[in-house]
């Protein structure tokens, strides 16, 4: 005996066409998911790489300030390299490697890398006497010993996936040495 569909028989099952739409759909939606997880996963990780990118910047920056304010003065200059001698006599040296992309500190033959991933570090040494109609400072003209600003900028990046995406842009200071 055959049984004929009724109305309730037929509403229990797809039609091919419904099916391909619900489909098609269905994989727009998971497709639109993705895509945005991947979007909102990049955006996290460019936000801790700035994070981090400020935070080695700003204990750098404090660090350097610091020893150069305590320094008693200003050995010998290169715009990767920086020479000081402190109240106690001991050599201070930060020298920025191109080949290593790092800013290292040594004193009493002690290293420590202070930046990492650095594309651009200069070193500027000026005397403290302000020139005129700018905001600037005569240059120390690469001697040593009329030195008492330093001016230091450097860049540095971070990677994603393998990849330079961040950039923090360029941080710059002067520090007065206070002999």
């Amino acid at each position: 005996m055959i049984i004929p569909l009724t109305p309730t028989r037929r509403a229990i099952a797809f039609t091919i066409p419904e099916l391909l739409v619900a489909s098609g759909l269905g994989g727009i939606i998971i497709a639109a998911l993705a895509v945005s997880l991947v979007f909102c996963t990049r955006s996290f990780l460019a936000m801790g790489n700035y994070m981090e990118l400020n935070k080695s910047s700003l204990n750098c920056i404090d660090r350097i300030s610091r020893d150069i304010r305590e320094a008693r003065s200003l050995q010998s200059f290169n715009s990767n390299r920086l020479v000081f001698l402190d109240f106690n006599s001991n050599q201070m040296t930060f020298t920025w490697d191109m080949n290593t992309k790092q800013l290292t500190r040594t004193q009493s033959g002690t290293n420590s890398v202070l930046l990492k991933n650095c594309d651009y570090l200069a070193f500027n040494i000026s005397q403290r006497t302000p020139t005129n109609g700018v905001f600037g400072f005569y240059p120390a003209t690469n001697n040593a010993t009329i030195c008492k600003l330093v001016d230091v900028s450097w860049r540095c990046y971070r990677t994603i996936y393998g990849r330079k995406i961040n950039t923090e842009s360029v941080q710059t200071a002067k520090i007065v040495l206070r002999n």
